[in-house]
Order: C-alpha cells, then sequence, then structure tokens
C-alpha cells in the first residue's frame, strides 16, 4: 500500500520529539520558530504560565522599516554558512526578525532563551533567525 507522504505532518512529529526535551522555564525561556512559505515568526515563550512574553514577524509594521539592505561593511561580518542573507530576501527577512525579537526580549527584561526551531533543519531562514536574534544579545 502507498501512503502519501506529508511534509507537515513529518515536521510535526519531530516537533514533537523535540519538544520532550526543550521547555522554557522561567529564568529562561522557550524561542519558537514557525515559518510558512513567505513569512517568518518568532516568539518568546514562557512555558511555565503558558503565555507569550514577546513576539516578532516579517508581518510587523516595524518590520518593514528595519528591513533595509545589509550594508557592505556587516556583509564582511557574515559568517560563510549564511552569506545567502545578503542575496535571499526570505533568509534576509529572517535575520530581521530575530533582531527585532531579540530588541523586544531585552526591553522585558529576557536575555537567556531556549532555542526552539519547530521541527524545522537548522539551515537556511532559521538559522538566519538565530544568527539575528544572537547578534540582537540574546544568548542561547
Amino acid at each position: 500500500m502507498i501512503k502519501k507522504q506529508n511534509a507537515n505532518q513529518a515536521r510535526l512529529r519531530r516537533h514533537r520529539r523535540v519538544r520532550k526535551k526543550v521547555a522554557g522555564i522561567e529564568g529562561r525561556p522557550r524561542l519558537s520558530v514557525f515559518r510558512s512559505g513567505n513569512q517568518i515568526y518568532a516568539q518568546v515563550i514562557d512555558d511555565v504560565h503558558g503565555r507569550t512574553l514577546v513576539s516578532a514577524s516579517s508581518r510587523d509594521p516595524e518590520f518593514a522599516a528595519a528591513a533595509g539592505s545589509v550594508p557592505p561593511a556587516e556583509a564582511e561580518r557574515i559568517p560563510e554558512p549564511l552569506r545567502g542573507i545578503i542575496t535571499n530576501r526570505r533568509v534576509h527577512q529572517a535575520r530581521v526578525v530575530g533582531h527585532l525579537v531579540a530588541q523586544r526580549a531585552k526591553a522585558a527584561g529576557i536575555s537567556k532563551v531556549v532555542f526552539d526551531r519547530g521541527g524545522y533543519l537548522y539551515h537556511g531562514r532559521v538559522a538566519a533567525l538565530a544568527q539575528g536574534a544572537r547578534e540582537g544579545g540574546l544568548d542561547f
């Protein structure tokens, strides 16, 4: 019998497997990532109380102001595996969302988080969001 494979069901299976080990506690909340075809979303979640502390996405009004092009001086600082940030629009968006969520978390008094990749591979947009959050001052 041939069964149709569903990529999202496989991702959710991976996500459940990862969530057994990754949990946000009060002093170190969870930075959760969700990516759709065109957008990317990030939330800092306190799993003890079950509430979202801060969030950022590529649909936020503040995102448009922060999503300018990468200056040449900054382009040289980007690590080799993430050089696609310069040329790929969606990867650049993810990095800017990482900066935004880090700024909002710092404003809320959060400096340490646990990274939850949401069942996605740590590659491309997910890795760029993590890089942006680290550059913004989050520790994970």
